[in-house]
């Protein structure tokens, strides 16, 4: 079949690389892709919040599925339209993809369905939130309600700093129409997961679990980014931390969906705190995550383009997934100075070599530019590995970085620590 993904990162990058590789997929088309997804699919140069452009496209090229990568053209309805057209969509609804695109919705259907998530207050006006935040005290988290490209959170350590994004967002437009609302919440404490599903209607398919580093820094310290890495399985997962996301987050969510005439198809990532009171939500997203599509994809043993396709055409129910039992890593290569200012086209040399070394590099903020691929984004590269333990994963991806030759780029030198601990205590 002739697959459309629509997207540009390393996240697209993932997922077209697997397509490529699935036996029922015949060509894979990238909107807009990058110099990475080239090598897998054919590129047209529409951007992804190009709904016009891409509704065009699809006319013309009449794929059999269409699989939306990012979060902004779901919240603009892109799935609505191309369902409309008589499409096989892989991605949810404007309705559904609200439980993305505005977290005071999330907040508040998480409430009414009971799923566990930290104490909130939704604000829109500057003095009541900083009422808020003198009155709970800190730690305490600022979020930005709308989108925000995974920087909205501010994890404040005092009163002040909370204030500060709270002024930041409400009056300061910091993050513009994204932060015209905050919400403010408890600050949970415990371990972090991110638990994915395929979703078709009623049918909820988990996948391998996963585990994302969003602190900038070592030891996770640091601002958030959107992530810095990630690693699959994550050893925090048990089956019975399994069952309890599933029973208590994702059914009840959907469910909730439903009721309020929002049907879901495509996949539902469900951020947790594993905190000693249980699990509890964080966020939701309606699209794979960023890094974490990248070890995911690498695990993936089943055919991608048939399950997604399954699940589009609502025939998702009995389908299994299979899963590489090592460990995927991936290490996410910035731009210096990310999450904050960064220099675009400074030319990155040594890919091929970091290849020839045994690990896949995933495209994420890249250009070609006279001949050489430069930097166009904050994260930049997601340099990726699967070996039969997380600490030779960890080996095998930095001792690949070794040969990059990116002076303005910066990576974490600790991601799958928690995974590689675990390990070397259990021997």
């Amino acid at each position: 079949m002739k697959v459309l993904v629509v997207g540009g990162g390393g996240r697209e990058h993932a997922l077209c690389w697997k397509l490529k590789r699935s036996d029922s997929v015949g060509e894979v088309i990238c909107a807009p892709g990058n110099p990475g997804i080239s090598r897998e699919a054919r590129c047209v140069n529409i951007a992804a919040d190009d709904i016009v452009g891409l509704m065009a496209l699809a006319t013309t090229e009449k794929p059999d599925l269409v699989v939306v990568g990012p979060e902004v053209p779901l919240v603009a309805g892109l799935g609505n339209q191309l369902r409309e057209a008589g499409f096989a969509v892989f991605g949810p609804d404007k309705a559904a993809a609200n439980l993305e695109g505005s977290k005071s919705f999330s907040k508040r259907l998480m409430h009414e369905a009971g799923v566990p998530t930290a104490r909130f207050e939704v604000h829109v006006d500057v003095e009541e939130a900083v009422e808020t935040i003198r009155s709970w005290g800190a730690p305490i988290v600022i979020k930005a309600s709308g989108l925000a490209a995974g920087k909205g959170v501010i994890v404040a350590q005092t009163e002040k700093e909370a204030i500060a994004a709270a002024r930041d967002m409400l009056a300061g437009n910091a993050f513009g129409e994204a932060g015209s609302q905050v919400i403010i919440e408890e600050c949970l404490v415990g371990e972090e997961a991110s638990c994915l599903f395929i979703v078709s209607g009623d049918t909820i398919l988990p996948l391998a679990s996963s585990q994302d580093h969003k602190a900038l820094l070592d030891g996770d310290k640091g601002p958030n980014t959107g992530g810095m890495g990630a690693y699959s399985p994550a050893p925090c997962v048990t089956d019975a931390v399994a069952d309890e996301v599933l029973e208590t987050i994702a059914k009840p969510i959907i469910a909730a969906l439903k009721k309020k005439g929002a049907e879901f198809i495509g996949i539902l990532y469900a951020g947790v705190m594993l905190t000693k009171d249980g699990v509890k939500t964080l966020e939701f997203n309606v699209r794979f995550g960023d890094p974490e599509c990248q070890p995911l994809m690498s695990r993936l043993k089943s055919d991608l383009g048939e399950v997604l396709l399954a699940a589009a055409e609502k025939r998702l129910d009995g389908v299994e997934l299979e899963w590489d039992a090592g460990t995927a890593l991936c290490v996410v290569v910035s731009s210096e100075g990310y999450p904050a200012d960064f220099k675009k086209g400074q030319p990155i040399g040594g890919l091929d070599a970091v290849e020839a070394s045994g690990a896949t590099v995933f495209h994420a903020g890249t250009a070609e530019k006279d001949g050489a691929i430069v930097n166009t984004g904050g994260r930049v590269l997601g340099v990726t590995a699967v070996a039969v333990s997380a600490k030779e994963a960890q080996r095998k991806v930095y001792t690949a970085l070794e040969s990059l030759d990116w002076p303005g780029g910066f990576y974490r030198r600790d991601i799958g620590y928690r995974a590689v601990a675990q390990e070397e205590q259990a021997d």
